[in-house]
C-alpha cells in the first residue's frame, strides 16, 4: 500500500521520538488518537515500522572508536560468500555489514573501544574470517552527521 501524507508524517514523529505516547503522537500528526492508533498499527503490520529500540550512546559505553574495515574476498563462489556472512554474523563488535560492488567485496562498520580493543577484535574474530583475501581498516577520526531516520 502507497504511503500518504499522513503516513509520512506518523513516520518522521515516530523517527524522531519513537517513545511518545499515541496522545502525543495524534496532536502531532493533526489525527484524532483512535485514527492515529489505527494507522500506527497498520504500519507495523505492513512492515514499515520494523522496531522501536533505544540509541546508545557508544562514548558513554566506552566505546567512542568506529573503524571501517574493507573486506577482499578469495572468491565469489556462493559458498565463499555465505560462509563468510554466518562468520561476521556472530562478530558482536560488528555494527553493520555490507556485500559491496566497487574493489571491496564487504564493509563493514566495527566499534571499539581504542585501537588496542580493534587489534584484539581483529586478532579474535577478523583475522579468522573464512576466505579473505584482503582487509583494509580505516579510522574514523570525527562523525560529521549520524542519523537513523529515513527522508520520508
Amino acid at each position: 500500500m502507497a504511503l500518504d501524507e499522513i503516513d509520512r508524517r506518523v513516520l518522521r514523529a515516530l523517527q524522531r521520538n519513537g517513545r511518545m505516547s499515541n496522545a502525543e503522537l495524534s496532536e502531532v500528526v493533526h489525527l484524532s488518537p483512535s485514527a492515529c492508533h489505527r494507522r500506527v498499527q497498520r504500519l507495523e503490520k505492513e512492515g514499515y515500522i520494523r522496531d522501536y529500540v533505544a540509541l546508545l550512546d557508544p562514548r558513554k559505553l566506552d566505546m567512542p572508536t568506529t573503524v571501517f574495515v574493507e573486506i577482499t574476498l578469495q572468491a565469489q563462489a556462493e559458498e565463499v560468500l555465505e560462509a563468510f556472512e554466518k562468520s561476521v554474523s556472530r562478530i558482536p563488535d560488528v555494527l553493520e555489514c555490507h556485500l559491496m560492488a566497487g574493489t571491496a567485496d564487504y564493509l563493514l562498520k566495527i566499534v571499539a573501544e581504542n585501537t588496542e580493543d580493534f587489534a584484539r577484535i581483529h586478532r579474535q574474530h577478523l583475522a579468522r574470517l573464512p576466505g579473505v583475501a584482503q582487509m583494509q581498516s580505516s579510522f574514523a577520526l570525527r562523525t560529521v552527521c549520524k542519523t537513523t531516520a529515513l527522508p520520508v
